[in-house]
Formats: structure tokens, sequence, C-alpha cells
């Protein structure tokens, strides 16, 4: 199991110079995090977190692929992912979580960088998500071509035809 600790930053630790992050991130990573709808991948992630007059920046590039299943076929596939996130981070009397910028309590001033990997790379995932031409699972397709003509087909013949329409269509 995969330990989501060494995803937290001690802000207080951190200099004024760059601080280099680098993580590997594989199927334990997205396992361990709770209400993760990714359940794997392989990724690598790195960055920087840079303290400044006042506030924290965090920088972070994340590039690999994840599991999601073919919308096509429905068997899990490889999606290529690249993602880039860019954060500001302020001490504060209490954790808030905006868009802009993220306030952590500064009596704790630890910043927990594991569900914002996981976000960046979350929503970088396309909304559509297909196999490459010939390699989705042959049998469900197959059986998806039988239905959809099927349906189609026998919704046409089931129709009485208007004998008004039929009448025009002689006039052709």
């Amino acid at each position: 199991m995969c330990s989501l600790e060494r995803f937290k930053i001690n802000l207080r630790g951190l200099t004024e110079e760059v601080t280099p992050l680098e993580y590997d991130l594989d199927d334990d990573f997205f396992r361990a995090l709770p209400d993760a709808q990714l359940q794997g991948g392989s990724l690598h992630v790195s960055g920087s977190i840079r303290k400044a007059a006042g506030f924290y920046e965090l920088l972070l590039h994340s590039a690999g692929g994840v599991c999601v299943p073919c919308d096509r076929c429905l068997d899990m596939m490889d999606q290529p992912i690249e993602a880039d996130l860019r954060q500001t981070v302020k001490l504060g009397t209490e954790d808030i979580y905006d868009e802009d910028v993220i306030t952590i309590d500064e009596d704790e001033a630890v910043l927990d960088t594991s569900w914002l990997i996981y976000e960046s790379v979350a929503l970088a995932v396309p909304i559509q998500h297909v196999h490459q031409p010939g390699d989705c699972n042959v049998a469900m397709c197959e059986k998806l071509q039988e239905l959809s003509a099927a349906r189609s087909s026998d919704a046409d013949a089931q129709k009485p035809v208007d004998p008004r329409w039929e009448a025009l269509r002689k006039l052709k």
C-alpha cells in the first residue's frame, strides 16, 4: 500500500531557495486516495515549490498514463496524460482550498500535494477515450454493431408508412 506521507510538505522547513519535487506514481497511489475515480496508472511527477514573501508557489508537471475504460468496448485502456499545475499557497488561520490560492493553517503548516496531483491528472483525462482503431474488444464491437443495426432497421420496418408519403414517393 502506498503511503501518502511522502506527498506532505512542511512549509515551515522550506528555505528561500527552490525545493525540487519528484514522484513516481503507480496503481498503489490511486488506490490509497479516498474517493478516487481513477484506479490505476503510471505517472512521473516533477516540479518544485518556492518560498516567496508571504506565499509559496507550487509548480508540478505530470506525464505518463492512467487506466480508464474504453467508451466503445468497456475494456481497460492506457490513456496518455500530460498535466501541469501551478498553485499559490499561503499560511493563514484555517485551511481554505480556493481555486486561486490555498490557505493552510499556520499552526500545522503542512501542504498535502497528493490530492492536488490527483485532481490535475483527473482533469487532464479527455472526455472521450477510445482504443486506437483495431484495438477494441472484437466481440464487444460485433455485438454493439449487431444491436445498433438491429435497432435502427427494426424501428423503420415496424412503422407503417403514411399513404400520403407513399403517393409522393411514387412521383419521384
